[in-house]
């Protein structure tokens, strides 16, 4: 930290409430329509309130000589953090996974405004924590998380990370077409796509192909590990499913070159419209990276935070 006030910048995702009124221009338009479908604009708007008291009551946590800064998800391709920043993630637990690839080392706390209905994995705090939280982060008086990410290089220039998993194939329904190289071994495969996944990852996407392919595999979100699923690979003359599978380390990677012309897309922890292309030939070299996203840990006095 520097002998500048900190700042501390609240990271949100528009409500459905919000983009349910960005469609429909009035309340009452939104209401009529969910009535329609049999549902109730009630709790839409329950949801919203929650949130909006969690991001007033984080607001005035923060000590009056501090900055403030709040950002939507969908704006963070274009906010720039500074390395001293306090970020201060207010929502569900996929907040902090998508927030995590624009970061670059700074402490990361999670907010839930709802705590009676999420899992609370990467937003285990309640806003009323943060006045006495705040203080302790800027002073560094706490211990952190640092979570494994992982990240693709193409043909060592542009590169993605991610803080739970990666995917890697087709943008549309169509099959992904590519090179597979692990541990000495190629295949080519056809898949509806490759998830590589961390050890946070495991309660997500890469949880429901376990379950469907009954692989298992377990490991703690700071572990330097990671795995990649070949999903649904079509094993056929020219097409394989023998490398449907691997386990990736710190000094080890997984090598996809593409084989389709066109759709070929790479993107990270579920945000489509911030993707690399993946066409014809495009080498994709995907491993542990060394950026972590580095959550603020609750070391002492757990039940005083939520």
């Amino acid at each position: 930290m520097t002998s500048l006030a900190p700042r501390v910048v609240l990271v949100t995702r528009r409500t459905e409430f919000d983009r349910l009124l960005a469609t429909h221009a009035t309340r009452g338009q939104a209401e009529f329509f969910l009535d329609k479908r049999g549902q109730s604009l009630a709790e839409l708007e329950f949801q919203k309130e929650r949130q909006l008291k969690a991001v007033n009551q984080a607001k005035q946590a923060v000590p009056d000589d501090w900055s403030v800064a709040q950002v939507l998800r969908d704006d963070l391709d274009r906010f720039l953090f500074t390395a001293d920043d306090i970020v201060v993630a207010i929502g569900q637990d996929g907040l902090v996974a998508n927030l995590a690839k624009y970061l670059t080392g700074q402490p990361v706390i999670g907010v839930t405004p709802d705590p009676d209905r999420t899992e609370g994995v990467l937003t285990p705090l309640i806003a009323e924590a943060l006045s006495k939280l705040l203080p302790r982060v800027a002073a560094g008086d706490m211990d952190l998380r640092r979570l494994t990410m992982v990240e693709a290089k193409l043909d060592g220039e542009q590169t993605l990370a991610a803080l739970n998993e990666l995917f890697i194939g087709h943008r549309s329904h169509q099959s992904a077409l590519y090179e597979l190289s692990f541990e000495g071994k190629t295949e080519f495969q056809s898949s509806s796509g490759v998830i590589v996944s961390t050890g946070t990852g495991l309660t997500g996407w890469a949880r429901s192909i376990m379950a469907a392919t009954h692989r298992q595999v377990d490991f703690a979100p700071d572990e330097r590990r990671a795995v990649y699923f070949a999903r649904e690979p079509w094993p056929s003359r020219i097409t394989g499913n023998k490398l449907a599978f691997g386990e990736i380390g710190q000094s080890t990677s997984v090598c996809l070159t593409s084989r389709m012309n066109e759709g070929g897309a790479i993107f990270a922890d579920g945000i489509e419209q911030d993707f690399l292309r993946f066409d014809w030939g495009i080498k994709a070299q995907i491993g542990i990276s060394e950026r972590t996203l580095n959550l603020v840990k609750l070391a002492k006095e757990p039940h005083q935070w939520r």
